[in-house]
């Protein structure tokens, strides 16, 4: 199956407004998929990431985005919540175009987006509690009762009960990675990214993380976009399946779709293999 592209009347409905054209219709938006990812190009320098990269992330479930070394997944995860501007293309949040937002409006926009950092981005400086409940003191004006409230709801979900005033230089590191997604989570945003949230865990703490990611987005109906390099792993909570390969999307499909494929890049990297292209 070949790489995901928007289809006609998507890229009518949402391209740059002319005389002849209009604004999608309020029952276009309905039908829209929560993200869009519309021929996205990022460059560093001379170093072109992504090139031309298309595809579309239903409401709910768990997409899972694979893909060997240096293919451009964070990159990728990172444009879709704003932190990185596309040189060309659109990234469509619920309808509206992130990369035309002005600081305001990007401000307002990641209210919708939970995203757990590959490098854990935990502070130091802080404890355990502080840094779950960091989003709700930057984004929202609550008191700290509800927000001692919320980190301890999350803690507990997390099977970290109690660990509000712990260092977090003292977490192993399937600890700090569901400390992670409990900041991730708290604020209840509809949409999740998840940058390599098993990276460096032992398989079964790795897979407790990615049957923690399931039992979330069961629970809470979110949308959720995972990148892993651990695709067993990843596979195993998928809901849909896209690969990149040198900064474009060689496949999107089904779990079974993926495995099944007869693309030599996609084989080799879902089965694992030693021999082939990649």
């Amino acid at each position: 199956m070949g790489p995901c592209r928007p289809t006609a009347s998507l890229r009518d409905a949402w391209s740059p407004i002319e005389p002849s054209r209009r604004f999608a219709t309020p029952f276009e938006l309905a039908s829209l998929p929560l993200i869009v990812v519309d021929d996205v190009h990022v460059a560093f320098g001379d170093k072109e990431v992504l090139r031309g990269v298309s595809l579309e992330v239903p409401e709910g479930g768990v997409y899972a985005l694979i893909g060997p070394g240096a293919s451009g997944k964070s990159v990728l995860l990172k444009t879709i919540a704003g932190l990185i501007k596309p040189a060309r293309g659109r990234v469509l949040i619920q309808g509206r175009d992130v990369a035309a937002m002005d600081d305001a409006a990007l401000a307002e926009a990641r209210r919708s987006i939970g995203m757990l950092f590959q490098n854990y981005a935990l502070f130091d400086y802080m404890t355990v509690g502080e840094n779950i409940a960091f989003p709700l003191r930057r984004l929202f004006n609550l008191k700290e009762e509800e927000i001692a409230q919320r980190v301890a709801e999350r803690l507990g979900r997390m099977a970290l009960p109690g660990f509000e005033d712990r260092a977090v230089g003292g977490l192993s590191g399937g600890q700090k990675k569901r400390v992670g997604v409990a900041r991730a989570t708290i604020a209840r945003a509809p949409i999740l990214l998840y940058d390599e949230p098993t990276a460096g865990l032992d398989p079964v703490t790795s897979q407790k993380i990615y049957d923690l990611i399931r039992e979330e987005q069961q629970t809470q109906g979110t949308t959720n976009v995972v990148i892993s390099s651990d695709v067993s792993g990843l596979l195993t909570i998928a809901d849909r399946v896209g690969m990149l390969h040198q900064g474009r999307l060689i496949f999107v499909g089904t779990v079974e779709e993926a495995r099944a494929s007869t693309i030599p890049e996609v084989h080799q990297f879902v089965h694992g293999l030693a021999e082939g292209p990649l």
